[in-house]
């Protein structure tokens, strides 16, 4: 199969660097453009590095001398490649209008960036919960003129840690009606540099601008469906979230209580149901799905960020200490790799899943 040619826009920042290092060796992708600032354009991506390059592996020796153009340059894209992930890092409007210059140029986005997450027409996916949405797609392309472009997202990285086990229960038949969350964030989340070292290092940081925003609204979205060509959120679930900065470098983990409504499942129900979970990235054999999106972790003290992130290529979610709640029903923690299934590994995903659905080429 020939390989579709893809570009990153914002190559040289944390989330642009895990989209290459991921890409390598793709078996449906093929990474051809990288755009950036205009400081960087004009350089090969070694020399607009600079030394920056902050993944563990080399950088792609396919990747090493291609010159990077000007992100705000849409006009270079073209012809170069058939999607852009998108990773840049501008304030929310700037991105949205750029994300759209690119859609209506032709050129399909695949957006990591938070700025058309509550765009009433795109489709905030986590392809495990909601490959519905991508219905929305030619709605979004009627209401903009738009021919063979689009603009999805994904959610904020957190979500990743203890959404879908959520989504599974309610799946099976057993609505969740409130929900208690914290979450203990990576330093990775903050990007590089990201939090200074004397303020992270033996310390917790109980604040993280925006995110408890995020986890209680993005839900809603992902939930829900589409009626009469709009997104219709589902407000059946009530979220309070607690956000924390801590000093790990990879591997959100989320502690979650939660109550249902009067049909409660026992705890082998719960355990038996996320087990057995699969969705149409599994059905599909996308490159990027886990083979199995829930692993349950039997250890009393699992999953941890070290020994757990990297489950499944990092795109598993791991889950453990399931038991009854004090003041809900169940309680249980969740974790996830921030910067693979929480970023740009969740990206790829969701270009698999448009890929598949022919959304894409």
């Amino acid at each position: 199969m020939e390989k579709m040619k893809v570009g990153v826009i914002g190559a040289t920042g944390m989330v642009g660097q895990n989209y290459i290092r991921l890409l390598q060796d793709h078996p449906w992708f093929e990474v051809s453009y990288l755009a950036a600032s205009p400081r960087s354009a004009g350089k090969k991506y070694t020399e607009a590095l600079a030394g920056r390059w902050q993944m563990e592996e080399e950088i792609p020796a396919a990747i090493r001398d291609l010159v990077v153009g000007d992100a705000g340059d849409v006009d270079s894209a073209k012809g170069k490649c058939q999607c852009v992930f998108s990773a840049v890092e501008l304030d929310k409007q700037a991105v949205r209008e750029l994300e759209d210059k690119y859609a209506a140029a032709d050129i399909p986005v695949l957006s990591n960036n938070s700025a058309h997450r509550h765009t009433p027409d795109v489709p905030m996916l986590i392809p495990e919960i909601n490959t519905s949405h991508v219905e929305m797609i030619p709605i979004q392309r009627k209401n903009r003129g738009w021919s063979k472009g689009l603009v999805v997202v994904k959610p904020n990285c957190s979500l990743q840690s203890y959404l879908t086990p959520v989504y599974a229960l309610m799946q099976a038949g057993y609505p969740v009606e409130r929900m208690i969350l914290t979450t203990l964030q990576a330093s990775s989340g903050a990007g590089y540099p990201g939090v200074p070292s004397m303020d992270l290092l033996d310390n917790v940081v109980p604040y993280i601008g925006g995110e408890e925003e995020k986890s209680e609204r993005e839900p809603m979205k992902i939930l829900g469906r589409i009626e009469n060509d709009r997104f219709v959120n589902d407000n059946s679930l009530k979220i309070t979230a607690h956000c924390n900065r801590v000093p790990v470098v990879n591997g959100h983990t989320a502690c979650v209580s939660l109550e249902f409504g009067s049909k409660k499942p026992s705890l082998d129900e719960i355990l038996a149901i996320w087990k057995a979970f699969k969705a149409e990235p599994q059905e599909l054999d996308l490159p990027f799905a886990p083979k199995q999106p829930i692993i349950y972790r039997e250890e009393s003290n699992r999953p941890q960020p070290r020994k757990d992130r990297e489950a499944d290529k990092g795109m598993a979610v791991s889950v453990g200490r399931l038991r009854p709640c004090n003041v809900f029903d169940i309680r249980f923690v969740g974790l996830s790799h921030n910067t693979v299934r929480g970023a740009a590994g969740g990206g790829i995903l969701n270009a698999e899943l448009l890929k598949a659905k022919g959304f894409l080429g």
